[in-house]
């Protein structure tokens, strides 16, 4: 038996369901929001807020009572509000070296001595430490970076705006945009929940993946949509606007679930096997390429059914896109 989905009979739930995937995202970005230093809805790092990292192989394990005596100590010798996260370390990696310790602290200037003070106080708690990296971002040029990503991001969804216009209809537009808000908004609010319970930090390369999200996210709503147009060429005399809204689905449906599933695989590959790094940009993408394979089916082209229903059905046949 060939299986069919009816998403024009259970858009209810499949709205009830998207709001209850937004709802806990946009609490969370909104309490991040009031209560963060930097006032954004989520955890930012010093790409964006100037600042520097210096990150310790440690070959022992690090608790958080270790953790909470190491904030201690630096507070006592001048080192204001340092963020402290340790970092497992994968068990392909040098098995010598089983934490990291990332200390997050203002912007240390060169030659004053502040990164030394630090690495002696790490030393004198962990004798094994050994400083791996220090990198450091200016207050001017995180602000600056991060201007650049709203206005990347705001590019991004004029261009689509754009273009669905011209291609297709301005309600299919609209719709494709409510889409990608959808989806952006999901990464967002993840992250924005794992920045208040885990301290999990957004960086350049999160930017990047929500770009990416949003590249996806729109060429699969695409699809359905250019298969919803072609349909209604054809079948517009012999069938409703919901039931070419399901054919079209049903059509595209494999493809859709095709491209998304082996997208996933490579990257549950990457962030299980990957580097460090680049964990938190593989779960950006993870996230956002699973939510845009759900709305471009089940948000996107609910909206258009439930905004083209009343018009089509006082026309009594569904109209040409």
């Amino acid at each position: 038996m060939k299986f069919e989905l009816n998403i024009v009979k259970y858009r209810v739930l499949c709205l009830c369901i998207s709001a209850l995937l937004l709802i806990p995202c946009l609490g969370a970005m909104i309490y991040s929001s009031v209560v963060s230093p930097t006032h954004t809805p989520v955890k930012v790092s010093i790409d964006y807020t100037g600042g520097t990292i210096l990150q310790y192989g440690v070959k022992n394990d690090v608790t958080t009572k270790d953790i909470g005596v190491l904030r201690s100590n630096l507070s006592k010798d001048g080192i204001e509000n340092p963020e402290i996260q340790i970092i497992n370390v994968n068990s392909n990696q040098n098995s010598a070296i089983k934490s990291l310790i990332s200390i997050r602290t203002k912007f240390i200037e060169n030659g004053s001595g502040t990164d030394t003070k630090i690495t002696k106080i790490v030393q004198s708690q962990f004798k094994d430490a050994q400083l791996d990296q220090i990198s450091s971002v200016g207050p001017t040029l995180g602000k600056e970076l991060f201007t650049n990503s709203l206005v990347a991001v705001g590019l991004a969804l004029l261009g689509i705006i754009c273009y669905l216009s011209f291609r297709f209809q301005f309600d299919y537009a609209l719709a494709a945009i409510l889409g990608l808000v959808h989806d952006v908004v999901f990464v967002c609010g993840v992250f924005s929940i794992l920045g208040l319970v885990f301290g999990i930090e957004v960086d350049a390369l999160f930017v990047t993946a929500v770009l990416t999200v949003i590249g996806f996210s729109v060429h699969d709503t695409i699809v359905v949509f250019d298969r919803v147009r072609e349909n209604l060429r054809y079948y517009a005399k012999k069938m409703t606007f919901g039931e070419i809204v399901n054919f079209s689905v049903n059509q595209t449906l494999a493809r859709s679930i095709n491209t998304s599933v082996t997208t996933l695989l490579t990257l549950f590959a990457l962030y299980f096997f990957g580097g460090v790094t680049t964990r938190n940009f593989v779960l950006a993408m993870i996230l956002g390429i699973a939510i845009g394979t759900y709305s471009s089916i089940f948000f996107c082209t609910v909206l258009v059914d439930i905004w083209n229903e009343k018009k089509y059905a006082s026309l009594g046949t569904a109209k040409k896109a």
